[in-house]
């Protein structure tokens, strides 16, 4: 008895020294904390491509219970190239860079053409200014763009007044407003990141419908890796519907009354239920730069129809938004 209890206590010793060894290689050595910055290089181009890919079933019931529930299922996609050309780099302060759209795709299932707004990217610029922790300091022809682009969803004005056609501007803001925002939210910037260190933030949520909705975002620093094109870090997110959406976000279109054509202007007094998603990026930290993101998220929204039309109305809205590099060029 004495023996098989000595055994016991040797087998739970080493079982517990077997955790302690495998917690300790999971520690990052010195609880080192890595500087998360964004980096140009003078004469190197940096081309990304953008998908934007969203799908929205139309659920309705019979309000009394009796009738089957039908599901009206759409999708719309966008897909952009954006080239970034340092201008003028300033490793302490901030960098001028020129953005240009290089191509626009984008679909949709309505049997409808209507103007793509969105299109008439293509081959526009922008300047704007970053800071070395990925702050964007400068939004003015960011936003000019965006306003001009809102202009194009327009029909000519007619008597029936200003009518706005279906458009994906609220995709491209999404993913041009908020880059390197994974960066820019870390709250000391200069005292870098842990390993396992969360922070939040806020993006925003593109949908088919007039609406500003934000998600709420946490960051987590899940893993440091180091692979042949450089230190990379892991970074984890989490998305829940957020309660407010920052004024300072840009609105694309002019201001005064409008009507939106399509499903998703007949319908009316959206509210968000709920929203919950995930995302992953590669963050290259010698090159100060992303390799790649995903995003995906469902949201759920609830609305009515017009004309006093009594319907039991649900959308489930499932978004994916990816980003990664296609490549670095010499610009001379």
């Amino acid at each position: 008895m004495r023996n098989s209890l000595i055994i016991l206590i040797a087998l739970v010793l080493s079982v517990l020294a077997g955790c302690e060894g495998a917690a300790k290689k999971k520690e990052p050595s010195g609880g080192r904390r890595e500087l998360l910055s964004v980096d140009f290089t003078e004469g190197q181009t940096l081309r990304y491509k953008f998908v934007s890919y969203r799908s929205i079933d139309i659920i309705t019931k019979d309000p009394s219970g009796r009738g089957k529930e039908n599901i009206d299922k759409n999708y719309e996609t966008a897909e952009m190239v954006f080239s970034y050309t340092p201008l003028e780099i300033d490793p302490y302060g901030p960098t001028t860079v020129k953005a240009t759209c290089e191509s626009v795709i984008t679909k949709r299932n309505s049997t409808r053409p209507v103007p793509e707004a969105l299109r008439t990217l293509s081959g526009k610029s922008f300047t704007f200014t970053v800071s070395p922790a990925g702050k964007i300091e400068d939004y003015s022809q960011l936003k000019r763009l965006i306003r001009e682009t809102g202009e194009k969803a327009f029909r000519p004005r007619s008597e029936r007044g200003r009518i706005k056609w279906p458009d994906m501007i609220g995709d491209f803001i999404a993913t041009q407003w908020f880059l390197w925002d994974s960066v820019s939210s870390v709250p000391k910037p200069a005292e870098g990141v842990s390993l396992w260190q969360s922070w939040k933030s806020k993006l925003s949520v593109p949908t088919p419908m007039i609406m500003q909705q934000a998600r709420d975002v946490t960051y987590r620093l899940e893993d440091i890796r180091r692979e042949d094109k450089g230190l990379i870090a892991v970074i984890n997110s989490t998305f829940t519907a957020a309660e407010t959406t920052p004024r300072s976000w840009p609105m694309p279109y002019p201001d005064g009354t409008f009507q939106m054509s399509g499903k998703f202007g007949f319908y009316r007094n959206y509210r968000v239920l709920g929203l919950k998603g995930s995302g992953e990026e590669l963050y290259n930290i010698d090159a100060g730069r992303t390799e790649k993101y995903k995003h995906e998220y469902e949201m759920r929204l609830k609305a009515s129809a017009p004309f006093g039309i009594s319907l039991d109305l649900q959308m489930i809205v499932k978004q994916k938004l990816l980003m990664h590099l296609l490549q670095e060029q010499g610009t001379e």
